[in-house]
């Protein structure tokens, strides 16, 4: 085995002309694997994610052994998580993670805690010790974040609720890395001798680390980012800019990894601190093909890393531990979520996608079996069934998929009524009304990752939305008791999109008289129906006929020559004037 080995890395090397890079054998096997499997994936509209695995664990040196030595493939991939939970940061904003706040320290504070106890009571049972148990129920209590949320971007699923309470607990899993590694470290001393070690001052000094981490990138990051990315934009340098959004993403993950925290959170933390800035669609397109290629990286490592000799001489040990803590995590999740006020269906799926193992398992279980605190045969057990359980996660979210369509189907009309699903949300929008104008201004909330509940009266309309995994109800936006259910207390603004002009300007009329500080914002048929809108109460009105009219006059402008920007100008002071007009009209009154 070791020959073939060294006859397909020595080929490989060939190819490249004889160029010692370091790691440039794997990465050129990686690519020319992707491209051969890849497409089969695609043709079978099979996930991606998926797909890597496979590649991993088919040029691996289990597999084909195209690849002997898998550490530097593992390295380059730890940086695809990095700039994975960049962009995260960057589509979400300080408002929308407060809105977050009671999912990310209550429920996922919740998961974590219940999970690894009881995991590490399943552990001691088998026989192991405590710390052993505490180490390797901890390590399976955290899901992977790279895996979860790759599948809900591909899926167009990461601002459905699911997806929603999902990142929330991903996130908490990523802040407990911090005492589960300073757990490793203290029992790592005992273990080899240390009983004097002062357990006190450990943990202290780690979390005074990461607290000072996570304060300077806040505070420094905040106003030292904005000034620097204004002064690289200035110089027009694309190079240059895209040299510095590098630099952000991994310079606050090496600060937040030498802290001891996560360096895929230090990444989240600056591109958190990017999102309300003007920089932030440059950056976004300038970091994606950096993290589709290494993430692509990091999940191969993953596949790699499965040893399946392991497999073959512990099989029944490594098939139990997987179906033990899947089914257990799954329970405990969506029983977690599910007294949060989620619904049933919801806290299911949640629990599906969250049941597998992460890849902080690796981290955490390798640094206890070299402290001596877990036996070297007992990791290598738990860490391919972490790594096999990371592989069937896009088998589990589609599983979670089918049974949210068949209890539907069950269910018949669930969607007349809106589910406790919606009583977790907090600073969302509510759209009245979820014909073409309404679906796309849910399309635009959901590419931004801003929650949504939408009412219609039409129930194949919403029963096709709410297979799409769309909060959207059969309901009559007009009845104050309707409202109440979907969350209007806790809406950040109201979209009315209704076709009946009268029934539109009704609700308006009824929403600000029972809610006077809820913003409201609505469509108008016409000239009259805008002053109706306006005189009930509506924060802003946008008027249909006026702006179709204005969208096709710049198209036939720039179809007959008219230079684009003069033509965009021209539109807009129209625009201005028509409004300004209707405006001294309405005073004028």
């Amino acid at each position: 085995m070791e020959s073939d080995v060294l006859t397909a890395e020595a080929a490989v090397e060939a190819v490249a002309g004889g160029i010692h890079v370091p790691y440039l054998t794997e990465v050129i096997v990686f690519l020319i694997a992707a491209v051969a499997v890849m497409p089969l994936f695609h043709w079978f509209r099979a996930s991606t994610v998926l797909g890597y695995l496979f590649i991993g664990a088919l040029i691996g040196p289990h597999g084909f052994a195209l690849i002997g030595n898998a550490e530097g493939i593992a390295q380059i991939g730890e940086l695809g998580v990095v700039f994975l939970l960049f962009t995260i940061g960057l589509e979400l904003s300080w408002q929308r993670l407060r809105a977050m706040r009671t999912l990310v320290l209550g429920l996922g504070g919740t998961q974590v805690t219940v999970c690894g106890a009881a995991l590490m009571g399943i552990f001691m049972l088998a026989g192991l010790s405590g710390p052993a148990s505490a180490i390797l129920g901890f390590a399976l209590a955290l899901s992977s974040t790279a895996i979860v949320t790759q599948l809900l971007i591909e899926r167009g699923e990461f601002a459905t609720q699911p997806g929603r309470i999902a990142f929330s607990i991903l996130l908490m899993q990523d802040l407990a890395v911090v005492p589960i590694l300073v757990m490793v470290s203290i029992f790592s001393a005992y273990a080899q001798g240390g009983g004097e070690v002062n357990v006190f001052s450990l943990a202290g000094m780690a979390v005074l680390k990461a607290v000072v981490a996570v304060a300077l990138i806040l505070t420094v990051g905040r106003y030292f980012l904005r000034w620097i990315y204004g002064v690289v934009a200035r110089t027009k340098n694309p190079e240059l800019f895209l040299a510095l959004s590098l630099l952000a993403a991994l310079l606050t993950a090496a600060a937040t990894g030498a802290a001891g925290l996560s360096m895929a959170l230090g990444a989240f933390l600056a591109g958190l601190l990017l999102s309300d800035t003007e920089f932030r669609p440059q950056i976004e397109t300038d970091i994606q093909p950096f993290k589709a290629l290494l993430l692509g990286l990091f999940f191969i490592s993953v596949g790699i890393g499965m040893d399946f000799t392991v497999l073959r001489d512990n099989f029944d040990a490594v098939l139990g531990l997987i179906a033990v803590f899947l089914v257990l995590k799954t329970l405990l999740i969506a029983g977690l979520t599910f007294a949060f006020g989620q619904s049933r269906i919801c806290s299911l799926r949640t629990g599906l996608l969250l049941a597998s193992g992460g890849e902080f398992a690796f981290v955490v279980i390798a640094g206890a079996a070299d402290g001596g605190v877990v036996p070297v045969t007992v990791a290598h057990v738990v860490q391919l069934s972490a790594a096999v359980s990371m592989a069937l996660t896009p088998l589990l979210a589609t599983l979670g998929a089918l049974l949210q369509k068949w209890l539907d189907g069950l269910q018949g009309d669930r969607e007349r009524n809106a589910d406790s699903a919606v009583e977790g949300l907090e600073s969302h929008v509510i759209i009245a009304g979820y014909g073409r104008v309404g679906r796309t201004i849910g399309s635009l909330l959901r590419e931004q990752q801003l929650p949504f509940v939408a009412l219609d009266l039409d129930p194949l309309r919403s029963r096709a939305a709410r297979h799409r995994g769309e909060l959207v109800y059969y309901g009559d936006a007009a009845r104050p008791e309707m409202l109440e259910r979907v969350g209007v207390e806790r809406a950040s603004a109201i979209v009315v999109t209704l076709d009946d002009s009268a029934a539109a300007s009704r609700l308006v009329k009824a929403l600000r008289a029972k809610w006077p500080k809820v913003p409201i914002f609505a469509r108008a048929r016409d000239r009259e129906h805008m002053h109706e809108l306006e005189a009930a109460g509506a924060t802003a009105v946008v008027h249909e006929a006026l702006e179709a009219s204005l969208q096709l006059s710049g198209h036939v402008l720039r179809s007959l020559g008219a230079p684009g920007e003069a033509t965009a100008t021209l539109i807009e002071r129209v625009r201005h004037e028509v409004y300004e007009r209707q405006e001294a009209a309405e005073e004028a009154r």
